[in-house]
């Protein structure tokens, strides 16, 4: 894909948007800006399917709110309530964790930057940049599975890790679509740009799309 073509691109994804369902956390932004909040929905998401998160989030934020309650909370409860995630018990932990540290070095507060972000043990940079950009609205380019995919399927970027394709877009993407971009791709890669057999028959941005690795479509 052309550098030239990404305004287009953008406009498609964003009306392919709004047929399908908001990603949870985009979601949970969307209706109440809780830079917590959207650190522990980011958390719990890894390597869980969205529906589970959704259920996983609202049941343990029920019970808390904010850093100070999540640590009056046993690990066993937080178990309970957010299985069944992917590593629960693993996440369990790291949400203790990062509560404290929250609470013990940033008075309750999550921090604002990425390189913040990295220094509490169990962020990365995923989650780093969703929170900054869900949580905060300032720049970041969060890169999961399906915007390393896409953007190298699309040609826009040639790169073998999500990190290299993070700091591949900072370089190239256009600094207004950095925020937007994870919940566009992330959204169109569960309905039409598949890992494996994607939908290029009825794809929007197919005319754009290098297709790059792609040997079987429908």
């Amino acid at each position: 894909m052309r550098n030239e073509h990404i305004a287009t691109v953008i406009h498609l994804l964003r009306d392919e948007l709004e047929k399908g369902k908001y990603p949870i956390v985009t979601d949970l932004a969307e209706r109440e800006k809780n830079p917590f909040h959207i650190l522990i929905s980011t958390l719990l998401s890894l390597r869980t399917k969205d529906e589970v998160t959704e259920v996983a989030t609202e049941r343990l934020l029920q019970l808390a709110a904010t850093p100070e309650e999540m640590l009056q909370l046993t690990e066993d409860e937080i178990i309970a309530a957010i299985y069944p995630v992917g590593f629960y018990r693993n996440k369990a932990e790291t949400i203790i964790r990062v509560s404290g540290e929250l609470v013990e070095n940033y008075k309750s507060r999550v921090p604002d930057t990425i390189d913040e972000l990295l220094k509490l043990k169990g962020v990365g940079r995923k989650t780093a940049n969703l929170v900054v950009t869900l949580g905060y609205g300032t720049e970041g380019i969060c890169v999961d599975t399906h915007v390393h995919r896409i953007s190298n399927r699309l040609g826009y970027v040639k790169t073998t890790k999500a990190e290299e394709t993070e700091y591949a877009l900072r370089e190239k993407l256009p600094k207004k679509y950095w925020i937007d971009f994870n919940t566009l791709l992330v959204a169109f890669g569960r309905r039409i740009c598949r890992p494996v057999s994607p939908l290029c028959s009825v794809c929007p941005i197919s005319p754009y799309c290098e297709k790059v690795g792609v040997t079987r479509s429908r």
